[in-house]
């Protein structure tokens, strides 16, 4: 999770929210890794699980990363909840639980409708009160 807070550390710094993700091989090897750029990029879906996605995808030349994990800080959104089951990832850690814009464990519950294809093994509360901490302190600096 270190490698994870870097990356949301880092773009917060940019100016975007503090959100990091790192996707690991079954040898727990970094394969990816990236912070949210939407601001930067203009892009709606450049969070950090899906430009981490993205780039474990190239690293390891296929569409799928069935023997991938992914962290993150944040739960993911119902877009990367629904991007990291279509990639197939293995586990699925991340850390503070997001009440209003979550897809796993609060809003639609991606993994739990019956049209889910791919249910990740999910994980929380994983620094979940450093994760928490930096996304409060980011969004008290911005009022």
């Amino acid at each position: 999770m270190s490698i994870v807070f870097e990356e949301a550390e880092a773009a917060a710094a940019r100016g975007e929210v503090p959100v990091g993700a790192v996707v690991v091989d079954v040898r727990g090897a970094v394969i990816a890794r990236a912070g949210n750029r939407t601001e930067e990029l203009k892009d709606p879906t450049a969070h950090a699980e899906m430009l981490a996605i993205r780039a474990a995808c190239e690293a390891v030349g296929a569409p799928r990363l069935p023997e991938c994990d992914l962290y993150v800080t944040l739960e993911p959104c119902p877009m990367c909840a629904a991007a990291i089951g279509f990639a197939r990832i293995r586990r699925l850690y991340f850390g503070a639980g997001d009440a209003k814009g979550g897809g796993v464990e609060h809003g639609p519950r991606i993994y739990a409708q019956p049209t889910c294809h791919h249910r990740p093994e999910v994980y929380s509360g994983i620094d979940e009160q450093r994760a928490a901490r930096l996304l409060r302190e980011f969004f008290e600096a911005k009022r």
